[in-house]
C-alpha cells in the first residue's frame, strides 16, 4: 500500500510558514524551492510537508541575513545530492561568520541602549522623587 502524502494549498503553506502567497511564488520563481512545486487540477500549486520543511529552513536562513544568491546556490547544491558537502559547508561557514559578526555588533548596540535606558530611568526616578524639580 502506498503512503498518501497530504497536499497543501498555497494558502495553507502561507499560513503555516508565515510567508505571503506572493513570497511563495517569488521563492518558486527564484529557484529556491528544493523540488518543483507540483500542480493539481486546474493548475493550482500543491505543496507537501517536505516543501514546508524546506521553506522553514529557507526562512531561517533569510531571517539571519543570507542573501538570495547564496540561498539559491545552497538550494542548488542540496538538489545535486551527495558529493558536494564541502561546498555546502563552506557556504554555511561563510554565513555563520557573517551572523556571528552581526551578533557582536548588535551586542555593542544593546550595551549602548541599556546604558541610555539606565540614564533615563535614573532621571525619571529622581524627577518622581522630587516633583519640585
Amino acid at each position: 500500500m502506498t503512503e498518501v502524502t497530504p497536499s497543501l494549498s498555497i494558502g495553507q503553506v502561507a499560513e503555516r510558514t508565515g510567508l505571503s502567497v506572493h513570497a511563495l511564488r517569488f521563492y518558486e520563481r527564484e529557484g529556491i524551492m528544493f523540488s518543483p512545486v507540483r500542480r493539481g487540477p486546474g493548475g493550482r500549486r500543491v505543496y507537501s510537508e517536505d516543501d514546508v520543511e524546506w521553506l522553514t529552513l529557507c526562512i531561517i536562513l533569510r531571517a539571519s541575513g543570507m542573501p538570495l544568491p547564496a540561498l539559491r546556490q545552497y538550494t542548488e547544491l542540496v538538489r545535486q545530492g551527495e558529493g558536494n558537502e564541502d561546498e555546502r559547508l563552506e557556504l554555511l561557514r561563510l554565513h555563520q561568520t557573517r551572523v556571528t559578526a552581526q551578533l557582536a555588533e548588535l551586542g555593542r548596540c544593546l550595551d549602548l541602549i541599556n546604558f541610555k535606558v539606565g540614564v533615563y530611568e535614573d532621571i525619571v526616578a529622581h524627577t518622581a522623587a522630587d516633583p519640585a524639580r
